[in-house]
């Protein structure tokens, strides 16, 4: 059995344009503790130890065009929001969604809330590149 997993990567390019990219992971079965069933897992990207949780109400005004102020992984736990990038592409990320953000160079990017409740993130803070 194949598993993967799949997620969006904001960055800047060579010219300071962030753009999105679709990643994904393949999972090989390695994580257990006899007796369970081996689960499947992958390496993905090493923290810096900085765990934390971000929120905002659904009013929030995130949209002037701004760098990320650093690497980092947001989970969305609850509600959604949208990204939209300097070249103009628009994602929105509901409960379950994987973004890395690396534009923390260039125009960077515009982020709303668009459900009708607190938008709710696990935050883990990458080292720089």
């Amino acid at each position: 059995m194949s598993i993967t997993s799949k997620y969006t990567r904001l960055y800047a390019d060579a010219q300071g344009i962030s753009r999105f990219e679709d990643q994904t992971t393949g999972l090989a079965p390695g994580f257990a503790v006899p007796p369970a069933e081996p689960l499947h897992v992958a390496p993905f990207l090493m923290p810096d130890g900085a765990t934390f949780w971000v929120g905002g109400p659904p009013d929030w005004q995130g949209d002037a065009m701004h760098p990320a102020p650093r690497r980092v992984i947001f989970i969305t736990v609850q509600g959604e929001y949208e990204v939209t990038t300097g070249d103009g592409d628009v994602r929105r990320f509901p409960p379950g969604s994987v973004l890395l953000v690396e534009d923390t160079t260039g125009t960077g990017h515009s982020t709303r809330i668009t459900g009708e409740c607190e938008s709710i993130l696990f935050a883990i803070g990458l080292p720089p590149k």
